[in-house]
């Protein structure tokens, strides 16, 4: 008897459970906007164009560059770039890649010689002339000819 009246309580409350999940109402949906949703930044759409921005490939390079600079006088002088371009494995005379950055001849390369030197840099690597650096323009990538860097 006391088997039959669980068994009987058992039911009772599954349906009532049942009863309540069917009779309870659904929230309120919001309602849909009455203006058309914000455009995606330009960066987003599917008519961006992907690659390199002069500001990248500028500020990637300074980042590394600016690590020579191990005495923080904000230039890098032959013997600190030296001294980076050995511990980092670099292929090429050192030297060399450093007088074609030191513009002015004074033996250290600033912010200022940097930027000029890589901007002209990007505009030899940018063939198609677009502002951007594709995958097939950026030295190193495996689409790139091979070429100094």
């Amino acid at each position: 008897m006391i088997r039959r009246t669980t068994l009987v309580v058992a039911l009772g409350l599954q349906a009532a459970a049942a009863a309540a999940q069917t009779t309870t109402p659904t929230p309120a949906t919001a309602p849909a906007p009455t203006t058309a949703p914000a455009q995606p930044a330009p960066s987003t759409t599917a008519t961006a164009k992907p690659g390199v921005t002069l500001e990248k490939f500028e500020a990637r390079r300074e980042k590394a560059f600016m690590a020579a600079d191990t005495d923080g006088d904000g230039k890098v002088s032959l013997a600190e770039w030296t001294a980076f371009q050995t511990q980092h494995k670099a292929k090429g005379d050192p030297a060399k890649a450093f007088a074609r950055m030191d513009a002015n001849k004074d033996g250290s390369v600033d912010k200022s010689e940097l930027d000029a030197f890589l901007a002209k840099r990007f505009a030899r690597l940018d063939k198609n002339g677009d502002g951007m650096l594709g995958a097939d323009e950026r030295p190193g990538h495996k689409t790139a000819p091979n070429q100094e860097q």
